[in-house]
């Protein structure tokens, strides 16, 4: 039985006896307001041709199905409806199916999401569609080349307004407290950009006025209770911004409407790039003073999710093999939109700290795939949404622009557009068109960057003469053990660092040069006296790990913060970073080096990723022994660069929350506790909501507050962010009865919101101080693997399966996390591939970890 699967070779069996022409929708929310209502009724009639006589189905998930009629001649659900699909038989050329059934609200972020905010007890809809879920809420052909129009009728409570891929109408009443919005028939898309977003949502409205005269109208939205705190000015200058830049960059004009966003609560992820209305994880309102990295991805996704307007919507993917064309476009252009239209001019220095070592990470894992994965079903889609398809894709996007020319290249995606609007397209398609702009034959491109997984290995090898002169240099192309990469052509650069008289380290000389091979010569060097530093990818202009020689190594790491541009600093330390991940640095020497630069680094994407690899150190990568000496040490150069950073700057913000996380000395303790009741006040630290959770969640997993704080606190905030929070804090405290408490809720607990399980699963990994409380839930979680994923939607199985495990049990007397897991993969090669694959990461997580423990051990 298929279940709620679908196969690719289903899809393209489906796809060749069916033609969608529309759907009308008519959705019944009137009673969505009252909890006791665990569903809404939904009426679907599809319209469609198909070959004479066929016999295929439609998706729906749905507790109750009350009528299906297909012609006009009922069919018997209890006959026809099994296993997510409906059975359609004997079909004529012109077909009509209507469908009557009870769908579910859900809680989990997938679907019709439906939240109720504690603040004010205002209820709020928002649909989920992406990857196969437009099929709890209506009925459907659920697949991407099936494309449709859409014509929705939504019924709702007084006061309620509804928005959807068409403009929102004016409603009409609907009988006693409920008004209904009949919308426009929407234009031809495929299921998973439809949308509906519903509830007593506030916001601003504005336009976007093209050189050529066109309007289109704007909307920003959130919950009542965010209002107070939605920058919308800025949201609708960012969107405008990037409304002129892509219309120029793509040579194609916005094909929706209008363009509504709409900030939710308990997104999943960050936003879902719905036409015309796009949703957004509403955390992206700040209610507290964010840190400058987190304003930068409010702006990078903002974009992101706009070009996915053109690139994804206007023009969509034949099947998920392309997820990642959709995805890495978007990536690639939203940052390149993010650098030359907005403040964050040095959008590529995050990209390169943040998205790029998501990249990396990924690639190394046994579960790496080619960036165009061969997609054979939905359970395979689900799980690639990773940094292959995101990261890794858009560097290699960055060397493809690179390879034909920028010019070029957009002069191929305005003709893709033009070709292929409003319908479905395969990456051979934009390949035909790149190479006819271009003249390049990308074949053997296509073959060895996209086709091909895994990630290549550069070093730069030199000898020098008596005089101290560079007399060659080789750069070395290799591919680190068990990696499935071949050998690849570059284009990079090399850098040469010496300290100047200011004793600064700065670029005395740069070669850029094409590499192919295993070896090639760079005569550019030859002649230049040795600097102390010399950088491979330097700019960041290629796709591989790269190693600094010995002498380049330790000069630099010890001038870390000597480094007057960002970027190579970035490239230097994720060099570090990535030898201390394979075991071939001590941890101990990175975290050295990522101190120094914290003294340095303003770049707030910069500060936040060292930050994120010192805690990384301090929880994992160091072994017992050597953490417990080191902790007091990072926490208090942490602390005393928080207590010197410039008043109410980002930097301080950041290591406030830094010292919070990894506060062990009781004068650390000491002064977590003065910043949060305000007798130790650091000057400029504004402690607001969110900072207060910092600052109490740090105390409770540092033993200094429990239960009676969080109540308190919780009180004081009454909102879902305080709820969820609570979540986390109470979690995190570190006794093996809360430990355990938080693990029967998570896995028994399937009733507990997306958000909320979020939270708390960051919280009951805070182990940093006391893993020994993690030993006994290894064998736990191998029991729990099967009735987790059996028990909850894909998502939320994920999401708990990744977060239940830690790897903070590596290296504890009596602990084999790693045998753990590699029993279970052993006793369960028959379990569903996505499932073995999320485990499979966790062994290989588990393992690199070990070896890091082993080289520090070895130093």
């Amino acid at each position: 039985m298929p279940g709620i699967n679908l196969t690719r070779d289903e899809a393209r069996e489906r796809a060749s006896l069916v033609t969608t022409e529309s759907y009308d929708v008519v959705l019944d929310l009137s009673g969505a307001a009252d909890p006791d209502q665990a569903t809404f009724r939904s009426v679907t009639t599809a319209r469609f041709s198909a070959t004479p006589g066929a016999s295929t189905f439609i998706d729906l998930i749905a507790p109750r199905v009350r009528e299906v009629r297909l012609n006009g001649a009922a069919l018997d659900p209890a006959a026809v409806f099994a296993d997510s699909r409906i059975a359609l038989e004997d079909l004529a050329e012109s077909n009509e199916l209507v469908v009557v059934a009870d769908c579910a609200y859900m809680r989990t972020g997938e679907g019709l999401h439906r939240f109720t905010d504690p603040a004010d007890g205002a209820t709020y809809l928002y649909t989920q569609f992406e990857v196969p879920d437009s099929r709890r809420v209506f009925a459907v052909f659920e697949q991407p080349d099936l494309k449709a129009s859409f014509t929705f009728t939504v019924t709702v409570p007084d006061g309620w307004t509804v928005f959807s891929n068409s403009p929102t109408p004016e409603p009409s009443p609907a009988g006693a407290g409920a008004r209904v919005f009949s919308f426009a028939p929407s234009e031809r898309m495929s299921s998973y950009i439809t949308a509906i977003v519903a509830g007593p949502y506030v916001g601003a409205t504005d336009e976007y006025r093209a050189d050529d005269g066109r309007v289109v109208p704007l909307g920003v939205y959130c919950r009542a209770s965010l209002a107070e705190h939605l920058d919308a000015d800025e949201i609708l200058a960012l969107t405008k911004g990037g409304f002129a830049f892509y219309e120029e960059l793509f040579g194609t004009p916005y094909a929706f409407p209008k363009y509504d966003q709409v900030f939710v609560p308990e997104f999943n992820a960050g936003a879902m790039e719905n036409a015309g209305i796009v949703t957004h994880r509403d955390d992206y309102v700040f209610r507290s003073r964010p840190v400058e990295a987190r304003v930068e991805r409010r702006a990078v996704t903002i974009l992101h999710e706009l070009a996915h307007m053109w690139f994804g919507d206007l023009v969509t993917m034949e099947w998920w093999n392309d997820l990642w064309l959709n995805e890495s476009f978007a990536e690639y252009t939203s940052t390149l939109a993010t650098a030359e239209t907005t403040r964050f001019t040095d959008a590529w220095t995050t990209f390169q700290t943040l998205e790029k070592a998501w990249a990396y990470n990924q690639d190394q894992l046994s579960s790496t795939h080619p960036i165009a994965a061969e997609i054979r079903d939905l359970h395979d889609v689900e799980v690639n949404f990773d940094g292959i398809t995101y990261a890794k894709g858009a560097s290699v996007l960055t060397a493809l622009v690179a390879y034909v020319g920028r010019e070029r290249f957009f002069a191929g995606i305005a003709r893709y557009l033009e070709a292929h609007a409003f319908s479905n397209a395969t990456l051979a398609d934009l390949l035909s068109e790149l190479e006819a702009v271009s003249g390049r034959d990308l074949a053997a491109w296509t073959r060895v960057w996209l086709q091909e997984a895994g990630v290549t290995a550069l070093r730069l090898e030199t000898t020098t003469d008596d005089a101290g002169r560079i007399a060659s240099a080789t750069v070395v192309q290799e591919i680190p053990e068990g990696s499935p990469a071949t050998l690849r052509p570059h284009r990079l650069a090399i850098g040469a660092y010496s300290h100047d008289d200011s004793g600064a380290l700065t670029r005395v000389g740069r070669v850029e040069l094409d590499v192919a091979g295993a070896r090639t010569p760079v005569p550019g060097l030859v002649g230049m006296p040795r600097p102390e530093v010399l950088l491979v990818n330097d700019d960041d202009l290629t796709y591989a790990k790269h190693r600094l020689d010995e002498a380049s190594l330790s000069a630099a790491l010890e001038g870390i913060g000597d480094f007057t541009d960002s970027l190579a600093r970035s490239l230097i330390l994720a060099s570090a970073w990535d030898m201390v991940r394979d075991g071939e640095l001590p941890a101990s020497r990175y975290l050295s080096a990522a101190l120094e630069a914290l003294k340095a680094e303003s770049h707030s994407s910069v500060v936040q990723g060292l930050l994120a690899r010192i805690g990384t150190c301090l929880a994992l990568y160091l072994p017992s022994a050597a953490r417990r000496e080191a902790a007091p040490e990072a926490a208090g150069a942490l602390l005393a660069l928080a207590r010197g950073a410039e008043p109410g700057s980002d930097r301080q913000l950041q290591l406030v929350r830094a010292v919070a996380a990894h506060a062990v000395s009781e004068e650390q303790i000491d002064a977590v506790a003065g910043w949060l009741d305000g007798s130790a006040a650091l000057p400029g630290l504004a402690v607001d909501a969110d900072m207060r959770w910092e600052l109490l969640t740090g105390l409770v997993a540092a033993g200094r507050a429990g239960e009676a704080e969080i109540a308190a606190e919780e009180a004081r905030d009454r909102t879902t962010t305080g709820r969820e929070r609570a979540a986390g804090a109470r979690a995190s405290i570190p006794t093996a009865e809360a430990k355990g408490a938080a693990w029967r809720a998570l896995v028994e607990d399937s009733s507990m919101p997306n958000e909320t399980q979020r939270q708390a699963l960051a919280g009951f990994g805070r182990v940093e101080r006391a893993p020994e409380l993690m030993a006994p839930f290894i064998e736990e979680y191998v029991a729990a693997i099967e009735p987790v994923w059996s028990s909850r939607t894909f998502h939320m199985a994920e999401a708990l399966l990744e977060g239940l495990w830690s790897c903070a049990t590596v290296g504890l007397p009596g602990a084999d996390p790693i045998g753990a897991l590699e029993g279970w993969l052993d006793a369960h090669a028959d379990a569903p591939a996505a499932l073995r694959r999320i485990v499979a990461e966790n062994l290989d997580d588990a393992r690199r970890v070990a070896r890091a423990q082993a080289a520090q051990a070895a130093a």
